[in-house]
């Protein structure tokens, strides 16, 4: 089971950040957290890799949802997206945790509205930045 959902930007590393930020913003996602790995990974083994971050988003009705079903439920949350720097001469990967993996993880078939309109609000936001832009 894939437990991704993935696009390529064509555009460099700060910018797709921005815009990551911007089109989940747009779908009701906070960011809660952000992980630096490329600097984490420098400063605690001197490792060099590509710009890499983990945005912690989070829709609050869609988390309250999910915690009124299962506590432990928590342990999935929040949304995981990963901007990745390409490591084959340009661009940017953007990936988020499939939220189908609540279900699949859990078992618990309560979750499955709530992933399936998450997966919408999150499909919704990665399409958003592969569209074309529109002159106006």
């Amino acid at each position: 089971m894939r437990y991704d959902r993935t696009v390529r930007l064509d555009a460099d590393f700060a910018t797709a950040v921005s815009r990551v930020r911007d089109a989940l913003a747009a779908q009701g996602f906070g960011i809660l957290t952000e992980i630096d790995v490329t600097a984490t990974l420098k400063a605690k083994l001197d490792h060099d890799m590509e710009d890499y971050v983990i945005l912690g988003a989070c829709n609050p009705p869609l988390a309250h949802r999910s915690l009124e079903l299962d506590r432990t439920i928590g342990l999935l949350l929040p949304c995981n997206v990963v901007v990745r720097a390409g490591t084959d001469g340009g661009g940017t990967t953007v990936q988020v945790l499939d939220p189908d993996t609540m279900v699949a993880l859990t078992g618990l078939e309560a979750l499955r509205p709530v992933a399936e309109e998450a997966g919408r609000r999150l499909d919704a936001a990665l399409a958003s930045l592969t569209a074309p832009a529109l002159d106006g």
